[in-house]
């Protein structure tokens, strides 16, 4: 297996992917639920969205087959989501006192849970698309007790929004040249703009916190 840096994964996610393909052949499907699994449901900050987008650029270059790339995908989505929740509804408390992690932070579950009483149910799809708030959201949404059922509802249409449109995105777009040639380029451009709501709802606490001149 080749090394694994967090920096290959968040920025040479194509090329890592293409070493494995290459060693692995249909093993790499194992590594990506892997690495998506313990995003979701291990609060570690693994790339998500670029590796979604890259598995996609493969499919359509024929390396991964498209329809199994998608079911791992969301299977390890939907698990991950839920070992989350049941780690919130079973000891969410507990962990939330001692979040002070490299993974789990607790300003991270204290964001989380702002978008979750903001957005209600609704959070659970749209954090989907947001990195580190997507990781404590279903921990928050255990900790609030909400249904196992009302969570997992929510729960599969953002799982399968985000992987069908990161995928898809990658799948029609990964393989046109200027894309291709710039690939760390785009994958930076992904994180930022998944973390841009962040950064702007953060930026408008900030404002709404700072003292009105007289």
């Amino acid at each position: 297996m080749p090394d694994i840096s967090i920096f290959d994964l968040l920025f040479h996610i194509d090329t890592f992917l293409n070493d494995v393909i290459i060693r692995y052949g249909v093993l790499v499907y194992i590594l990506i639920f892997i690495i998506l699994f313990c995003e979701t449901g291990l609060f570690m900050p693994l790339p998500g969205d670029s590796l979604i987008f890259a598995g996609g650029a493969f499919a359509a270059a024929g390396m991964l087959d498209i329809w199994s790339f998608a079911l791992i995908c969301l299977a390890a989505g939907i698990l991950g989501d839920s070992v989350n929740y049941y780690l919130g509804h079973s000891v969410g408390k507990k962990l939330y006192w001692q979040a002070k992690g490299r993974f789990l932070k607790r300003e991270n579950i204290d964001r989380a849970k702002a978008f979750y009483e903001r957005h209600g149910g609704k959070a659970i799809i749209f954090s989907r698309f947001i990195p580190l708030v997507r990781q404590c959201t279903p921990f928050v949404a255990g900790i609030g007790r909400m249904t196992f059922g009302r969570f997992m509802s929510y729960n599969l249409v953002g799982v399968a929004a985000w992987v069908g449109i990161s995928s898809l995105l990658g799948y029609f777009f990964g393989n046109i040249p200027a894309v291709k040639d710039n690939f760390s380029v785009v994958i930076l451009a992904i994180i930022a703009v998944s973390l841009l709501p962040a950064v702007i709802a953060f930026l408008k606490s900030k404002l709404k916190g700072a003292p009105k001149p007289e």
